[in-house]
């Protein structure tokens, strides 16, 4: 059984209540807040020594991992992360200077985008550190973005560029926090996910449940060039655009927008985020299915992002 498996067998038995707005299957929770016209985003994620980092990296960029996963999620919803609490679990004999440094890295990232560190829970886990950051932040409802809402015919877009992120990418990425809060204040966007598990996979939660489907176009893809680069370095590596579809770990957003919409979105981006590429790389279909299109045709899409326990 996969992680997608396993979620769908949990989460049709979880108990909610009136304040829950949207729960699982999204990036975040969606809740209310109780003030007219706001809402609340929860989103837990954990990072594992020996899954998300090796023993030997830096411990700023541990810290810098594990809350920006959070708030790569919250940006997800066109939100504004508030308060984080963090739960560390650490082997025995660990170095408590290392663990300092870990948490240097996290507390640079919260000051930047005005987060709290607002307390948390410290426990024992033999053999390897592991720490897991629950992040509230707010939004206004009728500005949340939700993975369903795609329509047949929209434009897809994705922000900065793609595969090769154990290169250092993955450590080190900024959420792109401000590019989906300006997003959702200047477009009707119609679905929003972040790239935690590679573009073939995400797109496909993003279509979930909406009987579409979409098609890419290859060449307009924006490979990274860490994913060129390996591939020229390694003969066992990915191709670079395989690479790109499914590495995983890029944390860009990936949204849907009326195609009408899509050239004033790539002008005004370019004025508001010059440093920050922004792809239009293929449409939504109403006919389910991933297809790809390349100099040779049209042809379903077989690549898929990454699944734990897979």
């Amino acid at each position: 059984m996969n992680e997608f498996e396993l979620i769908a067998q949990l989460s049709g038995s979880l108990p909610s209540n009136s304040q829950v707005l949207a729960g699982t299957g999204d990036d975040c929770a969606v809740l209310d807040s109780g003030q007219p016209g706001r809402a609340l985003l929860l989103k837990t994620d954990a990072v594992v020594e020996g899954i998300h980092f090796s023993p030997q990296t830096e411990p700023e960029r541990i810290g810098h991992k594990a809350l920006a996963r959070c708030l790569s999620d919250v940006a997800a919803m066109a939100g504004r992360p508030i308060a984080a609490v963090v739960t560390l679990g650490l082997p025995k004999n660990f170095d408590p200077e290392f663990i300092k440094k870990v948490y240097a890295g996290m507390n640079a990232l919260a000051r930047r985008h005005g987060v709290a560190i607002a307390g948390g829970e410290t426990t024992s886990n033999p053999e390897r550190l592991l720490m897991s950051v629950a992040v509230l932040g707010e939004v206004a409802r009728n500005k949340c973005v939700l993975r369903t809402g795609a329509h047949g015919g929209d434009a897809l877009f994705v922000t900065g560029e793609l595969g090769g992120s154990q290169a250092g990418k993955h450590l080190d990425f900024e959420p792109r926090l401000a590019e989906a809060r300006w997003l959702a204040a200047h477009f009707a966007i119609h679905s929003m996910i972040d790239l935690s598990d590679g573009l073939a996979g995400d797109l496909r939660h993003l279509l979930e449940g909406g009987g579409l489907g979409a098609e890419l176009l290859s060449r307009a893809i924006p490979i990274s060039r860490a994913a060129r680069l390996r591939a020229k370095a390694e003969t066992s590596a990915k191709a670079p655009l395989l690479a790109a579809l499914t590495d995983g770990e890029d944390y860009e957003l990936l949204f849907t927008v009326a195609s009408r919409e899509a050239t004033r979105l790539r002008d005004a981006w370019a004025g508001q985020f010059s440093k920050v590429r922004l792809s239009c790389i293929g449409r939504i279909t109403g006919e389910p299915g991933l297809k790809m299109r390349d100099e040779k045709g049209v042809g379903p899409l077989q690549a898929d992002g990454y699944v734990h326990f897979a």
